[in-house]
């Protein structure tokens, strides 16, 4: 896999610091059941990292000395963790708001035959991967019956109420453009979601997030393969717009990493960009106060901030689409 880490640490793009934090992101491992082309971990079946239950006790003391509300669950395939079910039921009776990134696929793996009673007992969120409607896109993105898979795991979730209005069990779905261009408006995308899933599939779910490929690990390694780093960057920087720096993820949330070290953000973690000179552990900030702190940049950052914006909760801001990359 070609790296693009070179290529993005040099940087102009603006200098932005933390605020309260409310969420603390946790990758809880890279084992996952599918290896997506986009995927910015990198995950995959034959990958073994995964955080041990005596970092996910940290995790819970620092959430509650932080007075952090939401935990986000994410990997790889999180479920896939031997500790994630130990992991929800302590954060739910913590009071931790807690999300699942779900591929859907996982609710049809040997053992996880009851995960989606599990998740709506426990009143897991669910952000579900689905990058598209329509068959022949998501299995070119994720590979062959993925999007069959993909649909059974959501019978399962609407059967247990997930995306029912009256339900109180939350079912988002996530959007990412199949190559390198930018997610069109997010409102638009979802009512068409909506229609799509609902007329041809019976299927129903609350929010479409819409995200923005990263040009790192996996994603960033098929630009360089097919010379379209450089023009895919340049649309990134050319549709920038300062008005979505006051909502990026990483003013507000924590990424841990599986081992327990913190980062900025997800994608920072992915790069090995420590939020300092030396690497931080969860144990490290237990007292600290984050608000106030400079947050690490690169090029990157400007896949969060182009267009209408990026984050874990899809869309920065409702403004209109920027064309895609021709």
């Amino acid at each position: 896999m070609r790296d693009t880490f070179p290529l993005l640490v040099n940087t102009d793009f603006p200098a932005i610091r933390r605020r309260r934090l409310e969420t603390l992101q946790a990758n809880l491992g890279y084992r996952c059941n599918q290896a997506c082309l986009h995927c910015h971990v990198a995950a995959s079946p034959k990958r073994t990292e995964e955080m041990p239950w005596a970092t996910m006790e940290l995790l819970l003391e620092f959430a509650a000395r932080h007075q952090v509300h939401t935990l986000d669950l994410t990997g790889g395939a999180p479920e896939l963790n031997r500790h994630f079910r130990r992991l929800v039921v302590a954060a739910r009776a913590q009071g931790l708001r807690v999300i699942d990134r779900c591929n859907l696929t996982i609710l049809n793996e040997p053992g996880q035959d009851n995960l989606a009673a599990f998740l709506a007992e426990q009143q897991v969120e669910v952000t579900a991967s689905l990058p598209c409607y329509l068959e022949e896109n998501v299995d070119q993105q994720r590979g062959d019956g993925v999007f069959q898979r993909s649909l059974d795991g959501l019978r399962q979730l609407n059967a247990h109420g997930y995306g029912l209005p009256a339900s109180g069990l939350v079912l988002n779905l996530v959007y990412n453009p199949l190559g390198p261009s930018l997610p069109p408006d997010q409102g638009k995308l979802e009512a068409a979601y909506k229609e799509q899933l609902a007329t041809r599939y019976g299927i129903v779910f609350n929010q479409l997030f819409a995200l923005t490929n990263m040009p790192i690990k996996r994603f960033g390694s098929q630009l360089l393969a097919h010379h379209e780093f450089a023009a895919y960057m340049q649309l990134l920087k050319d549709a920038y717009l300062p008005a979505n720096l006051d909502g990026v993820m990483c003013r507000t949330l924590l990424s841990v990493s599986w081992q327990g070290h913190v980062y900025d953000c997800d994608f920072n973690q992915m790069l090995g960009l420590h939020p300092t000179a030396t690497p931080l552990h969860l144990a490290d900030l237990l007292a600290a106060e984050l608000a106030g702190r400079p947050i690490h940049v690169g090029d990157h950052c400007y896949g969060c901030t182009a267009g209408q914006g990026s984050s874990c909760g899809g869309a920065v801001a409702p403004v209109a689409a920027v064309g895609a990359l021709s």
